[in-house]
């Protein structure tokens, strides 16, 4: 690992000379990347379809669009995003003038994962440069063309002592040696198991992480739900890319009252969206690995399969699948799916899956249908989540107007737009105090000066 060491070093000594300071410097780099990104879009879009097997509609509306979407309002907002914030000073301090500077950590670590290789690198790299960092990435080593493309970009843009990627692409052992070195801010997107090794060896530096996770997503279905539009948002949300994203809908709650219309609704749409045969449809992506393939099939043993089920491995193909008659104690059930698998679990009434949701690990997002605005707040005011829909799934992680993050085990810390600028950035607090007056409360002797002091602090 003597070449992450080299890296680091020739980044912290780039960083430490000021070159990333200026914010047209950082506005210009940024500038930059977006004209490769879109001279290079057909590149792009290529190798997420054989790595995942996208089409190139989802690869754009899921990949491409939201890292130029991030682009366009971080250059027009960074100047006044990075402006030093005047704020309110107390009596006690007359004659100052209280204010919050953002400066940049100094170099980061991204490491992004398989599942969505090019967005969820290129998102967290915007976030790092307009706050004026140096970038070390590390890619994932199963979406092998994306990363190659990544590589290719950084190379052609970016000086290394700037922004580089990281060699070799491996697996766990290599991740646990390129944590060993300090860096000034790790962000990392992935899985809770590697999320922990992460926060192992980062408390080591007491080092600053975000940790973007996932977790079992719960979608909940309640009797009073527009069914029809509730299938056709699910159905979308969880066999999008395959089911391989962070905040698929994991498992549905059903109210018992709706769910046999509700799965009749779901296996309506599952065939208009991919056919008879969506192993035939080049619009639906394939399982990235033959060992996630084989984890994923695993679970198709138990309940009944009421549509899917079919797999082929030599494709890396698995079928939209509903499983119902699930219980709590199934494979399926235990941990974060992430494949096109979708068990079923109904209920009688809503008290109840509130009470057993805060039982459970705390999800990355949380998903509710119904038409009722109080039924809707009972469940925003009694659940928690990293965030969620009402009456839809996934779209919120597509806004660069609100934040994206987990809370308990689904992960630390949010990004998106102006939160990526903030989570990249340390906020310096400074008072500048006046020379032409010194009052003489705040020194020793302190008698009698007390009653002056709480007439002051109030």
């Amino acid at each position: 690992m003597s070449e992450i060491k080299e890296i680091l070093n020739s980044q912290r000594k780039f960083f430490n000379e000021g070159n990333t300071l200026s914010i047209d410097f950082r506005i210009s780099m940024l500038k930059k990347l977006r004209e490769v990104l879109k001279n290079k879009e057909d590149v792009i879009l290529e190798a997420l379809n054989k790595d995942l097997g996208k089409s190139k509609f989802e690869a754009y509306a899921t990949e491409i669009g939201i890292v130029l979407e991030e682009l366009n309002l971080t250059i027009r907002k960074l100047k006044a995003w990075g402006k030093p914030e005047r704020k309110r000073t107390p009596l006690m301090h007359f004659l100052s003038s209280s204010y919050v500077y953002k400066e940049p950590y100094g170099v980061i670590l991204i490491m992004s994962p398989w599942n969505y290789p090019f967005q969820l690198t290129m998102a967290p790299l915007i976030g790092a440069i307009s706050a004026g960092n140096c970038v070390m990435i590390k890619p994932s080593a199963y979406s092998v063309e994306t990363t190659k493309v990544i590589c290719s970009i950084i190379k052609e843009i970016f000086d290394p002592r700037y922004v580089e990627v990281v060699k070799p692409f491996g697996g766990r052992e290599d991740i646990s040696k390129i944590l060993d070195e300090k860096y000034d801010y790790i962000f990392f997107t992935g899985s809770v198991n590697v999320g922990k090794i992460v926060m192992e060896k980062a408390s080591k530096h007491l080092t600053p992480i975000t940790l973007e996770l996932g977790g079992k997503s719960p979608c909940i279905v309640d009797k009073d739900a527009d069914i029809d539009l509730a299938a056709k948002r699910i159905v979308w949300g969880k066999f999008l890319n395959a089911g391989q994203t962070c905040v698929a809908p994991d498992y549905l709650l059903a109210h018992k009252d709706i769910k046999h219309k509700l799965l009749e609704k779901m296996r309506y749409y599952i065939k208009k969206f991919y056919g008879e045969n969506p192993k035939n449809n080049p619009e639906y992506p394939k399982i990235i690995t033959n060992k996630q393939w084989s984890r994923l099939t695993e679970y198709l043993g138990e309940g009944d399969i009421i549509c899917g089920g079919e797999s082929y491995e030599v494709d890396r193909y698995i079928a939209p699948t509903i499983i119902d008659k699930v219980t709590w104690n199934f494979k399926v059930m235990k941990d974060e799916i992430f494949g096109p698998i979708m068990p079923v679990i109904d209920f009688n009434d809503i008290e109840e899956v509130i009470s057993l949701l805060k039982e459970k690990p705390k999800p990355l997002a949380l998903y509710y249908f119904s038409t009722s605005k109080e039924r809707q707040n009972n469940i925003m005011k009694r659940t928690t989540s990293g965030g969620g829909c009402i009456n839809d799934t996934v779209i919120h992680v597509a806004s660069s107007n609100i934040t994206f993050g987990g809370v308990g085990e689904s992960g630390m810390g949010a990004y998106h737009g102006k939160a990526s600028f903030e989570t990249f950035s340390h906020y310096k607090s400074i008072i500048k105090k006046s020379n032409i007056i010194d009052i003489d409360v705040r020194y020793p002797p302190f008698k009698n000066k007390i009653s002056l002091l709480k007439k002051i602090m109030k």
